[in-house]
């Protein structure tokens, strides 16, 4: 189980649960880290996306994941530790919380362990739950991350496909972005998609109104519409972060399936 309800979460907020706000808004006035500060569900330490990548100078606002290091230097200052539940939400359009997952995930922590709040904030707060602007008091951990490479796809993976056909690439994007209608909203990146790739945007997994993810019924239609009736699935957007929202949309479908991404997406791909 992948998604936890706010009532869930709500009735058990003390039992050893460490909770993350991961909210990233791309291309915006909004700050997720002030907003944080303003409001919170209740012990909740916030997740720098920014922060927690390895951004690369030549690919503005993409999303490398960190170096291991990195990552466990971020988790101990977060006051996470191994053995840890974690429950991940987000206030983004984006669905970031999902992208939080994923990287939990490709550096070792138990499946079973993670949890996204099923609409997150914005849920939350339609059901009338408390918030709070209170600081979190964080006792400083260990962390020990161990890397789950088959995860990610590198672009040499993804031009190698493209003549060997052997898996399917999924992109996150608008239809208008992967048709190359409208323009990218990173100018040194050109409109248009990945060869042979299949769309479904992000946006359609979910229900925009509380920003839960459709059913397990619906999902599964949307995926067997556009032929995917197999495990061996790639996903890519722009950045790598929408990515990992189709990737715990089909996760949803099949609990064995370990979501793997491009990692370099669009921003990488179609770079001028």
């Amino acid at each position: 189980m992948i998604l936890i309800s706010p009532q869930d979460l709500d009735d058990n907020l003390l039992n050893n649960t460490k909770i993350i706000d991961a909210s990233w808004h791309f291309l915006s006035d909004r700050n997720g880290f002030k907003e944080y500060q303003k409001e919170h569900i209740e012990n909740a330490v916030f997740f720098d996306l920014e922060k927690c990548s390895n951004q690369q100078e030549n690919l503005p606002h993409n999303h490398f994941l960190p170096e291991k290091e990195d990552w466990e230097k971020a988790l101990a200052k977060m006051g996470i530790s191994n053995n840890d539940k974690v429950v991940i939400y987000d206030n983004s359009d984006l669905i970031t919380s999902c992208r939080c997952w994923f990287q939990f995930l490709y550096f070792g922590h138990a499946p079973n362990l993670l949890f996204i709040l099923d609409g997150g904030l914005k849920k939350w707060k339609l059901e009338n739950r408390k918030v709070t602007n209170k600081e979190t008091k964080i006792r400083l951990s260990k962390y020990f991350a161990k890397e789950n490479k088959h995860m990610i796809k590198i672009k040499s993976q993804i031009e190698e496909n493209i003549k060997k056909n052997e898996f399917e690439l999924l992109d996150a994007r608008s239809k208008n972005r992967f048709n190359g209608q409208v323009k990218e909203p990173r100018s040194c990146v050109r409109s248009g998609s990945i060869e042979g790739s299949i769309c479904l945007p992000y946006s359609e997994c979910i229900n925009l109104k509380d920003n839960s993810f459709l059913n397990k019924k619906i999902l599964d239609k949307k995926f067997k519409s556009l032929g995917i009736v197999s495990d061996n699935i790639v996903f890519t957007c722009g950045s790598s972060v929408t990515a990992s929202v189709l990737g715990v949309a089909y996760s949803l479908i099949n609990n064995k399936y370990m979501p793997t991404i491009y990692i370099g997406s669009w921003s990488e791909y179609g770079k001028i």
